[in-house]
Formats: structure tokens, sequence, C-alpha cells
């Protein structure tokens, strides 16, 4: 393992020269990118430029073809599971949890790396538990079971599993699907937020005008990261654009915040 000093300088995940392969296609293609602390990018791309796919190799899941991944300075093989798992979040696109249980053990289930699996629940334990369900809203439902909520409610719960890790690292695949439009404002202040506090954040979106919010836009097409930068930069955003078929257009409008980028379809 690395020494203190050095992890304590290094980005809290860097990854070099990510290969992965599917048959004979590259579904990542030579990525290589670091995530800073204090900032959120969201992972942008058409469907399968292998958005998914580099971001389950980021978290650890998926072993790259060739390339590595580095955690907190050391390589991600270093780490145990658990210790992984301190330090770094993960949501998938599908979402693992179903049945009986309720939210609130769905929630609990984010600090099981803390205290281990025949580890006592703690009063800290249980804090982080109902600040993340308050944090997602789902309060009013944390004692009801999986089968018995909507889909938001359910994809809420498991956005709030992921938060109350508190990790230093949250990596989430497509966190805004099955959300309405204000719990889609309050994910994307949840993520601020979490940067703000120090975490690294890497989220990959279907919604571009909500990615545009995002402190980063990391934009994939066929495996390859075709750019990354703030919506700001120019290029960025006619990469974006391009990358897409042209089939809209990115324009600057006011907003009570301040100006805001956001997507136009070209109808």
């Amino acid at each position: 393992m690395t020494s203190a000093c050095t992890t304590s300088v290094a980005p809290p995940l860097r990854a070099t020269d990510l290969v992965v392969l599917r048959g004979m296609r590259r579904v990542v293609d030579g990525v290589s990118l670091s995530l800073r602390r204090g900032e959120w990018a969201a992972v942008v791309g058409p469907n399968g430029a292998g958005k998914s796919t580099l971001l389950s190799v980021l978290a650890g899941l998926c072993r790259p073809h060739s390339g590595s991944v580095w955690l907190h300075g050391a390589p991600m093989q270093q780490w145990t599971p658990r210790q992984r798992a301190q330090r770094l979040a993960w949501l998938s696109q599908q979402g693992e949890a179903e049945g009986e249980i309720s939210v609130r053990d769905v929630v609990r289930i984010g600090r099981l790396p803390r205290h281990g699996l025949f580890g006592a629940i703690t009063a800290q334990d249980e804090a982080a538990v109902e600040a993340a369900l308050a944090e997602t809203e789902c309060i009013e439902y944390a004692d009801r079971r999986l089968n018995e909520i909507s889909g938001g409610e359910r994809q809420r719960a498991l956005i709030a599993r992921a938060l109350a890790g508190q990790s230093s690292v949250l990596l989430l695949d497509e966190p805004a699907a099955h959300l309405d439009a204000p719990h889609q404002r309050t994910l994307v202040r949840s993520l601020a937020a979490r940067a703000r506090a120090g975490a690294a954040v890497a989220v990959v979106m279907h919604d571009l005008t909500l990615a545009l919010a995002a402190d980063r836009l990391l934009v994939m097409s066929a495996g390859r990261l075709r750019a990354d930068g703030p919506a700001d930069d120019a290029v960025v955003r006619e990469t974006l654009i391009e990358t897409f078929g042209r089939a809209f257009s990115i324009e600057r409008v006011g907003s009570g915040i301040g100006p805001r980028w956001v997507v136009l379809p070209a109808l």
C-alpha cells in the first residue's frame, strides 16, 4: 500500500489508458482521467458510448483488459472489497434492491462497510442513515417496504443508500432515472453539496440540461473520451453537440441563480 503522504496528495480516483473489450469491439478505448476532490463530473454520450462500462471499471467491479485504476493513490486491486466500499460508493443503472425490505433498512446497507457484517450499528451510523433519508426526501416513507413504493421512490432510496456511506468517491449510473422534476433538482443540489464538502463525484446522465449544471463534462463516444471540461468551455459544448449528431443546440439563458446552459432540441 502506498504511504499516507502519497495518498493525501493523489486524486481520489485516477484511471490511465483503460481498454475494455466486448468480443472484438472496444467498449472503452484508451480512456484516462482523474476525479478530483470538490467537483462533480457528468459522464455523457449517446447510447453505446461506453459510459456505464467505464463507471463499473472505475468502481472496481469490471476489470479492464488493459490500463489501471488508482483509488486514493493505490492500485484498485490492493484494496480489499470492504476497504474499497468504505471509500467508494456505487449505484448501478439497474439498482440492486427489491422485495420485503424497508426503505430505512435499504439505506442502512450503505453503512455496512463501516461496521462490518457482524458489527453493531452505532449512533453515528443511524445519524448518517437519517441524514441520507432527509437529503433524498425519503423520510415520509422510510418504514414502507420496497414493493409498496413507486419506481421514483425506490430510486431515491437507492440514492440515499449510496449517500449514507459518506464515501469520498461517489459513482452513480443514471441516478435521475424515474425521478420527477422536483427530485431531479434535489439530486443535482445534493451532488453539488457533496462535491463542495470534498467528495469526488462522477454521474452518468442522459438528461443533458441536468448534466450541463455539473462542474465538469466527460463526453464519450464509441468508447473514447472526446472532451473533458466545464460547460463554459466552447470546445466542450461543440464536441457534445457534434457527438449527438447535432440533434440539439446549447443556449445560455438567465435564471434566478445566474446564467445556465440548456439544451434545445433541433426539431
